[in-house]
C-alpha cells in the first residue's frame, strides 16, 4: 500500500515537473503572441526570468521524485536548456538521467542539445544517433538533421556526403508529423546548405522556400523565428530577387536585435545595390571619348563560338544564333539570341558569388550581368568583349524603407 501511495505520489510530482516545463517552453516558443517586435530586445531576459521561476517552482518536486528520478533530473536539465547559452548544470543532470535510463531518449535529445551549444559537435551527433537507436522520434532526425552539416570532415566530398544525409534526415523528420513546422525549418536549412554545396540549382532553391513556406503555414510561431527569416532572405538574395533578401534580412534583425548578422547583411547588400546602380547610370565612370572607342571597335568576330554555328544549347544541340543589340532584350530568356558588349566595370563582394560586371554596345544603356558557378580562375577585365548567348534579362526596381534602386 506504501509503495501504491509512493508511486502515485511520483507520478502526481512529474506530471507537476512536466507542466512547468512546457509552461516555460510555451513562453518562449510563443513570446511574440503575448508580446510586440518592439520587445524582442527584452525576450532573452524575459525567458532567462521565467527560467528562474520554474526552477524555483521545480525545486522540491524534484528531490521528491524517489520514483521516476531519470526523468525529473531530465526535466530539470531540460528547463535549464531553455535558453541559447551552454549550461554545465543541464550537461550534468541529463548525464544522469541517462545514466539512470538509457532509453530516455528525451534525455538523449537534450543532452545532445547542451553538447552542440557547448561546441563538441561530434558529442552531439552521438546523442541524437543514440537516441534514434532506442527510438525513431522527429526530434532527433531534426537534430541530427542540423549536426551532420556541421560536424568535421576529412574532404570536401565527405562534407558534401553529410549534406544529403541532413536533407535524408529532414525528410523523414518531416514525414514523421507533416504538421510539425520544426521539421520543415530543418528541411528548408537541408536544402539551403545543399543548393550551396551542388552548385546553386534553381530548383533546388524553390524546394528550400517551399519548406520555409510550409514551415510558416502549419506553425505560426515559425514567423517568429529570426534564423528562418536570415536564411530565406540568403536565398531570395541569390535568387536576385532583393526587395524580398532586403524585407527578410530587416525582419530578422526586428526579431533578435542583439544578432548581428541580420543587420550587416542587409547593409552590405543594400551597399551593393547602391554602388551597382551608381556604376550603371555612370557606364562605369568611362570617360566619353574613351567609351566611344571601346564601344565603336566591336566586331561580329569577336563573338567566338557564338557567331561562327558552334555553339550549343542547353540540350546540347548546335543553334544558329543571331547577334542582336542589348537594347532589343526582352525580359525572360532570350531563345535564339547573342549579344555582345564592352566590359565598363567589375563589382565585387565579401561573398564573392555572383560576379558582377557592366556591359554596354553602341546601342543602349550599360546592363549589370551577373555570374554564377564560374570556376575562381575566371575573370573579366575592363575593356574586355563579351558575348552572352540566349541571356536571360530582369528587370530590377528595388523599394526598402526610403531607399529605391533600379537595375
Amino acid at each position: 500500500m506504501a509503495e501504491e501511495e509512493e508511486g502515485a505520489g511520483s507520478r502526481q510530482a512529474l506530471q507537476r515537473l512536466q507542466e512547468l516545463v512546457d509552461g516555460l517552453y510555451h513562453f518562449r516558443d510563443h513570446y511574440f503572441e503575448s508580446h510586440s517586435v518592439e520587445d524582442a530586445g527584452r525576450k532573452q531576459q524575459d525567458v532567462m526570468e521565467e527560467m528562474q521561476k520554474t526552477l524555483q517552482q521545480m525545486g522540491e518536486t524534484v528531490t521528491g521524485c524517489s520514483q521516476g528520478r531519470a526523468r525529473a533530473l531530465m526535466l530539470k536539465g531540460k528547463a535549464l536548456n531553455v535558453t541559447p547559452d551552454y549550461s554545465p548544470q543541464a550537461e550534468e543532470l541529463l548525464a544522469k538521467a541517462v545514466k539512470l535510463d538509457p532509453e530516455l531518449v528525451e534525455a538523449w535529445n537534450q543532452l545532445g542539445e547542451a553538447y552542440w551549444k557547448k561546441g563538441d559537435v561530434a558529442a552531439a551527433h552521438t546523442c541524437f544517433s543514440g537516441a534514434l537507436g532506442h527510438r525513431k522520434n522527429k526530434v532527433s532526425l531534426q537534430n541530427l538533421s542540423m549536426v551532420l552539416r556541421q560536424l568535421r570532415t576529412e574532404s570536401p566530398e565527405q562534407h558534401a556526403q553529410n549534406v544529403v544525409d541532413s536533407v535524408r534526415q529532414a525528410k523523414q523528420a518531416v514525414q514523421m508529423d507533416v504538421r510539425d513546422g520544426r521539421s520543415w525549418y530543418v528541411l528548408g536549412n537541408a536544402y539551403l546548405s545543399l543548393f550551396f554545396n551542388t552548385g546553386q540549382s534553381p530548383g533546388i532553391s524553390q524546394q528550400a522556400l517551399s519548406a520555409y513556406a510550409q514551415a510558416e503555414k502549419v506553425d505560426p510561431t515559425a514567423s517568429c523565428n529570426p534564423d528562418l527569416h536570415l536564411n530565406r532572405a540568403t536565398l531570395h538574395k541569390y535568387e536576385e530577387n532583393y526587395t524580398e533578401a532586403l524585407e527578410g534580412f530587416s525582419h530578422a534583425a526586428a526579431l533578435d536585435p542583439a544578432w548581428p548578422e541580420p543587420r550587416q547583411r542587409q547593409q552590405q547588400l543594400l551597399d551593393f545595390l547602391e554602388r551597382l546602380t551608381s556604376l550603371l547610370e555612370n557606364k562605369g565612370k568611362v570617360k566619353g571619348k574613351k567609351l566611344q572607342s571601346m564601344l565603336g571597335s566591336l566586331r561580329p568576330a569577336q563573338l567566338g563560338p557564338c557567331g561562327d554555328g558552334r555553339y550549343r544549347g542547353s540540350s546540347g544541340q548546335k543553334v544558329a544564333l543571331e547577334h542582336q543589340p542589348l537594347s532589343a532584350m526582352r525580359p525572360g530568356v532570350n531563345t535564339g539570341a547573342v549579344v555582345l558588349g564592352r566590359v565598363l566595370f567589375s563589382l565585387t563582394t565579401d561573398e564573392k558569388v555572383p560576379f558582377t560586371f557592366g556591359l554596354a554596345d553602341s546601342e543602349g544603356p550599360c546592363v549589370a550581368v551577373t555570374v554564377y558557378n564560374m570556376v575562381q580562375s575566371w575573370g573579366v577585365l575592363i575593356g574586355d568583349s563579351v558575348a552572352i548567348p540566349e541571356p536571360h534579362l530582369r528587370h530590377h526596381h528595388i523599394q526598402h524603407q526610403d531607399k529605391v534602386s533600379a537595375a
